[in-house]
């Protein structure tokens, strides 16, 4: 866990959970917006930056296992979570997982850039070259051009990129299962890898109110459009904090 800023009067805790390849330093400005009403808490998965010498884990199920067990020194505050694209799809994970454990709901679960838990497309991205995957990554947007460009640095992080495609390529959600939180997803209109049916879907994954925003952009439009995901996000969260004791 990375907090970047710390907010002790702050009544609930924002779970920050970052796209493949992406590390929790992604989250450092929203930390910055959302503090102090909201304590933000980001994510660093195994095999990236500070953690880059640690094999990644390329399993969904496992990446959300070994994160809801560190997060149970944070729960004397509710929770809620936020992830974009496979990030979203971790947090799915997490939530159903603190429901099995008995442990409260999220109060809120945000997905951005992400399809559905039931929607499917055979991207198979697994077994590709390093020029094949890099110019995906460059489709895509969201990583350093200079990066990508210098090879010492491809070295570097393309491992940890593999094992996350290789995690969200093997998912299956288990059909029946569903959450009892709200659910907020967020998605750009031009985002090759999400259609706006496929980001509506997540309404299907919850008993509670689900809400979809369409926002200018493609996969990572939450950069440019980070204004009124904050605003939303802020709105909800405070919802969420006078709701709970």
């Amino acid at each position: 866990m990375r907090r970047f800023e710390r907010a002790p009067d702050a009544r609930v805790r924002l779970v920050c959970l970052p796209h493949a390849g992406g590390s929790a330093s992604f989250f450092f400005p929203l930390a910055k917006a959302l503090a102090p009403a909201v304590e933000v808490l980001a994510v660093q998965y195994p095999g990236r930056q500070d953690r880059r010498h640690e094999p990644p884990v390329d399993s969904i199920g496992g990446l959300a296992e070994r994160i809801l067990a560190v997060l149970r020194p944070f729960d004397d505050r509710p929770l809620a979570l936020f992830g974009h694209s496979m990030g979203a799809l971790i947090g799915y994970e997490i939530a159903l997982r603190m429901s099995d454990a008995g442990l409260p709901a999220p109060v809120h679960l945000f997905a951005s850039g992400r399809r559905a838990p039931s929607r499917y497309r055979d991207d198979d991205l697994r077994g590709v070259s390093d020029e094949r995957l890099v110019a995906e990554l460059r489709k895509l947007g969201g990583s350093d051009a200079a990066m990508l460009a210098d090879p010492e640095l491809l070295a570097m992080i393309l491992p940890a990129i593999r094992s996350d495609y290789r995690a969200v390529e093997k998912y299956r959600n288990e059909p029946g299962r569903r959450l009892a939180c709200p659910v907020t997803a967020f998605t750009g209109d031009r985002d090759p890898r999400v259609s706006v049916d496929e980001a509506r879907a997540w309404a299907e994954h919850t008993t509670g109110p689900a809400d979809l925003h369409v926002l200018p952009g493609g996969h990572f439009f939450l950069v440019d459009q980070a204004a009124p995901m904050i605003a939303t996000m802020t709105e909800k969260l405070a919802g969420a904090a006078l709701s709970r004791p």
